[in-house]
């Protein structure tokens, strides 16, 4: 279905103080640090930019399946999934030389079950997913600051615990390509994404008796163009523009994108500059974490890419005439907000990501532990949703 074009006003000073911001930070990486910091923080805007046009959210269009069993947002999600997949496998399955990329592949583990469950609930509460949050915040949505400080705090908490909750029972990293090649791992998953999307497809169809239309155009009369710079974008373009960006994460960073590990990292820098010791954590004390730690925010390319992702989500919506700061929140979405923010944090340290570092980049790398952060986060999800009615967020489902 189509709708008559509506007329967009630019908010053009948020958009030009935005745009040289961008530009100077990108020129400031350039130099200040390596061409590959740069280009990371321009692929986090054109992430951002991405999400906010296509409007391309996981808490909300899960909660719309859970309580309308309309599915469109959620076959957009798992043609996402399958567009990254087909990227991902052949190079990841080392098709070409040369190029060195890792995979987001984790443990499958009690860890992530319940932490998936954890960010399950959470992303109900507080309005968003890892992505979700930082776009909304772009977008100028007070609510979603209060929700991505919780975010921060909750992932910080938990990265002082993770060592207890990884030695529960596991049965270790298991991926796809590694135990059947990219080609008949390729065509192992494809099918398991295609029965999916029947499922969702028969879900709503026994509800309503049709099937929204997945790529209907939102703005009748406008060009390319316009539609491009102010949006809205299609589902279609989301779907394409987030697969693409990802795949040059992949390629220029070494690995798929993600979002929650720089939260963590944030929270215990805080923590070390008021006079805590989070170098002592288990989890702070080695490897890449460690080195994290012991140096700028701006030499770590997830820190880098969530700026990008919120400049470029702050540039769309001004484009877009959407940017509005909220000047009040109600109690009951501040409460929200807060225990959303704290579950988000928590939930995607324990399962090594949020629905974009272990959901979209585990599963695109052929990691088993993406599948079970599918089912984990959507059981917490409809918990959440029930949370939320209880909370008044939300009215009774018809």
């Amino acid at each position: 279905m189509q709708t008559s074009a509506s007329v967009v006003t630019p908010d053009k000073p948020v958009a030009l103080m935005t745009l040289l911001t961008l530009l100077a930070v990108s020129l400031f990486l350039q130099n200040e640090f390596q061409t590959r910091q740069s280009l990371l923080f321009l692929i986090g805007a054109g992430l951002g930019v991405t999400l906010l046009h296509a409007a391309f959210g996981f808490a909300g269009g899960w909660r719309r399946f859970i309580r309308e069993r309309r599915s469109t947002s959620a076959r957009a999600q798992i043609l996402l999934l399958g567009l990254t997949s087909m990227l991902f496998f052949p190079v990841l399955g080392q098709l070409f030389t040369g190029i060195n990329a890792q995979a987001a592949v984790a443990p499958v583990g009690l860890s992530v079950l319940i932490g998936a469950f954890i960010f399950g609930v959470g992303m109900q509460l507080g309005g968003g997913c890892g992505s979700g949050t930082l776009f909304t915040v772009g977008g100028g949505h007070v609510a979603m600051l209060v929700t991505l400080a919780f975010f921060i705090i909750g992932a910080t908490v938990a990265s002082a615990h993770l060592h207890w909750w990884l030695a529960l029972p596991s049965f270790g990293k298991l991926s796809l390509i590694t135990a059947l090649g990219w080609g008949p791992a390729l065509l192992a998953q494809g099918l398991c994404l295609i029965a999916l999307y029947v499922v969702v497809l028969a879900v709503e169809r026994q509800r309503h008796g049709n099937i929204e239309p997945l790529f209907a155009a939102k703005i009748a009369d406008s060009s390319f163009t316009d539609r491009l710079i102010v949006g809205p974008w299609p589902l279609l373009w989301g779907v394409i523009g987030l697969a693409v960006f990802n795949l040059l994460t992949l390629l220029i960073a070494g690995h798929p994108w993600s979002i929650t590990f720089a939260f963590g990292l944030w929270g215990a820098k805080i923590w070390s500059a008021i006079g805590g010791d989070a170098a002592s954590w288990p989890y702070w004390s080695s490897g890449y974490p460690a080195v994290a730690l012991s140096r700028s925010v701006l030499a770590d390319n997830i820190s880098i890419m969530d700026f990008g992702l919120i400049l470029g989500a702050v540039l769309a919506a001004a484009l877009a005439g959407k940017f509005a700061p909220e000047d009040r929140i109600k109690r009951e979405r501040l409460v929200a907000s807060i225990i959303g923010g704290l579950l988000l944090g928590y939930g995607a340290r324990l399962a090594f990501g949020c629905n974009i570092g272990a959901l979209l980049a585990g599963i695109g790398s052929g990691s088993m532990h993406g599948w079970l952060w599918l089912v984990a986060g959507f059981i917490g999800s409809v918990v959440g949703v029930r949370l939320r009615v209880r909370m008044q967020l939300d009215p009774p489902p018809r």
